[in-house]
């Protein structure tokens, strides 16, 4: 059994004419550690993938199993816990906190963990740890990508959920950000769905 099994998902939105069949019958084993890119059109369901593996939404049919662990089986409470500790989450948009500094945006994904990765070592791998007191708002797009990176890493997840980390980003940022998310892979072997 793989460490992520993904089995039958279907997803749809809206009803009768306006109804959209998005995921048709997803299967996919992901293992712990491995890096995983879901690539397809804009509209093809991917980021709604990730909100499912990341139990933000709920399926039509079809589980996920994270360690043989069926999510759609959990308590809502169960599901808030292991959305706390299993899941690291970045988003497009960042979604800083704007009036908290670098550490302190970071500090609050090492608040939800029983088991935070060293904030200081952390920025310094993401090449931020020179802007940590800083506002989001003093930073460029690529800091502050780090900085989203650095919120979900501390957690120290079993899984980094990143729905299109570089979609707000340039090329050459696009790329750096890319390699920081294949360094942190190897870095803490966390499980990566891009």
């Amino acid at each position: 059994m793989s460490f992520v099994e993904i089995k039958g998902i279907k997803k749809h939105f809206g009803e009768g004419d306006s109804r959209v069949e998005v995921l048709k019958g997803i299967d996919l084993s992901i293992e712990k550690g491995e890096m995983c890119v879901l690539l397809g059109p804009s509209g093809s369901g991917k980021s709604t993938l990730l909100n499912i593996i990341g139990a933000i939404e709920s399926a039509d049919e079809g589980y996920i199993a994270i360690n043989n662990e069926k999510t759609r089986l959990m308590s809502e409470k169960k599901l808030t816990l292991y959305r706390r500790k299993h899941i690291g989450y970045v988003f497009q948009m960042y979604n800083l906190i704007p009036n908290l500094t670098v550490r302190e945006n970071i500090e609050v994904g090492a608040y939800l963990s029983d088991n935070p990765l060293d904030i200081d070592e952390l920025m310094n791998t993401l090449g931020i740890s020179d802007q940590a007191d800083k506002l989001p708002s003093q930073l460029s797009g690529g800091q502050q990508q780090r900085t989203s990176i650095g919120r979900a890493v501390v957690k120290n997840p079993d899984i980094l959920l990143c729905d299109e980390p570089t979609g707000a980003l340039d090329y050459n940022t696009s790329k750096q950000i890319l390699k920081l998310l294949e360094d942190v892979n190897k870095k803490y072997g966390n499980t990566v769905i891009m």
